[in-house]
């Protein structure tokens, strides 16, 4: 027995011609789009707050309009993160497309019960991964706790008949191992197996990198018809093994670099990459060429899993400013070196943290020591950034920045400011038998 599965999507904003046509002539049995970064669930939890109806990722409509119709009319599963902050309101959303298309007899399901923010500020001792405080340090700031379920809950749904499954938070890989987890009987205590589906799902979780996407580095490694970019599937049998390829019309292409590259991004270990449903090793993993674009896989594994969820905390973390102006022609750089000195004395002695003074092309990504000088550029761009509690305060970085059009050197134009509040990230660890998950189901007349 063989599946097929598609990624249909990579990050929230991501493309969806790709998914579209992995639809039409990928002959899937599922699709998964991953649409969540660490950062997007809680800016979705801050929209909920301020209108119930809201909080499901912004592209939601637009998607499901064209992917509803495909799905119904293949048989192909559609499994999904996009209900981020409220996949209760998507799942509705998508119902009512759904009657629309006509898709009748369709199955919508809506995982909850990864919003954890309860169990979180009733934890003690929670103590923060990347800083090692206590997660109290923050406790007046947090808006959002957010735990990295399994595929568990997936499988479930898909045994209850479900066509189209929206999700909150879940971890990435375990958005397309659910489907390998049903479709083949895989025990949850069948570990080699759940780290083979592991594996997969990340080779698939971000979309258009294994085809070549974030790959492509010119005269170095060239990547064709970028244009046109591809999306991978996989197809898999019950043994965890399989190939992953690409639509042969698409752009792009899948070697055995693209699956490496991607195998290797994001994980902090590849012989213990933690997720909910097992601890991953993926050390022993070989690609291989079986054709042009056609790379098969094998030697993955894994271990028991841990007895907690990864959550993401998202709080306030204070007020973004930002200010820029540009500078061009003959002395253009100390023309601009003046400007950021003037700003750093404007700027000295306010309420800043993390005050940053660059020059855009120049030492904004690098910064330059005296191996590494730069000629004289032809333009350049400069920026200030800082962060302060006050937004009164953190207004200022952006209007002295605009002020340099008079009361700086000659020759600034293009100036902006930007103010935004900042949501940061801290992840600690939950014992699982805090969160209870549920499905909600809607089937179409």
């Amino acid at each position: 027995m063989k599946i097929r599965i598609g990624s249909g999507a990579g990050y929230g904003g991501d493309r969806l011609e790709p998914a579209i046509q992995l639809m039409e002539k990928g002959n899937l049995d599922y699709i998964g789009f991953e649409c969540l970064a660490e950062r997007t669930i809680a800016i979705a939890q801050e929209q909920k707050r301020i209108d119930p109806n809201k909080g499901y990722n912004h592209l939601l409509e637009y998607r499901m309009e064209q992917v509803i119709p495909l799905a119904y009319k293949n048989k192909i599963k559609v499994i999904t993160n996009m209900g981020a902050a409220n996949p209760e309101k998507a799942a509705e959303i998508i119902a009512d497309l759904a009657k629309k298309a006509g898709a009748h007899g369709m199955k919508i399901a809506a995982v909850t019960g990864d919003d954890v923010l309860e169990q979180v500020k009733n934890q003690e001792n929670l103590m923060i991964l990347e800083t090692g405080q206590p997660l109290s340090s923050i406790q007046e700031n947090i808006v959002s706790a957010n735990a990295y379920l399994g595929a568990l809950p997936i499988v479930e749904a898909l045994q209850n008949g479900a066509d189209i499954i929206v999700t909150g938070r879940v971890a990435d890989p375990s958005l397309f191992l659910a489907p390998m987890i049903y479709e083949f009987g895989w025990s949850m205590d069948d570990f080699d197996n759940l780290g083979k589906g592991t594996l997969i799902g990340h080779l698939l979780e971000c979309a258009a990198q294994v085809c070549g996407g974030y790959f492509a580095d010119p005269g170095v490694k060239e990547v064709p018809e970028l244009w046109v970019l591809g999306f991978p599937l996989v197809e898999v049998d019950e043994t965890g093994d399989g190939f992953v390829t690409k639509i042969q019309e698409s752009g792009g292409l899948v070697n055995t670099a693209t699956c490496t590259e991607q195998m290797l991004y994001e994980i902090h270990d590849p012989q213990n990459y933690f997720t909910p449903d097992c601890v991953a090793d993926f050390s022993k993993v070989e690609f291989h060429e079986l054709e042009k674009d056609k790379i098969a896989f094998k030697g993955g594994s894994g271990s028991q899993a841990t007895d907690t969820f990864k959550v993401s905390v998202g709080y306030r973390n204070g007020f973004l400013g930002e200010g820029e102006i540009s500078y061009g022609g003959v002395n253009c750089l100390k023309r601009a070196e003046l400007a950021i000195e003037i700003l750093q004395k404007r700027l000295e002695g306010k309420d800043l943290s993390d005050l940053r003074f660059e020059l855009i092309g120049v030492n904004s990504i690098n910064p330059l020591n005296q191996s590494n000088p730069i000629g004289e550029p032809s333009e350049v761009r400069v920026r200030v950034a800082g962060r302060s509690s006050s937004a009164a305060i953190a207004r200022q970085i952006g209007l002295e920045a605009e002020a340099l059009y008079t009361n700086g050197p000659a020759g600034g134009g293009g100036a902006t400011q930007h103010l935004s509040e900042q949501i940061s990230i801290a992840s600690v660890l939950l014992p699982k038998s805090e969160v209870k998950t549920n499905i909600i189901y809607q089937t179409i007349d």
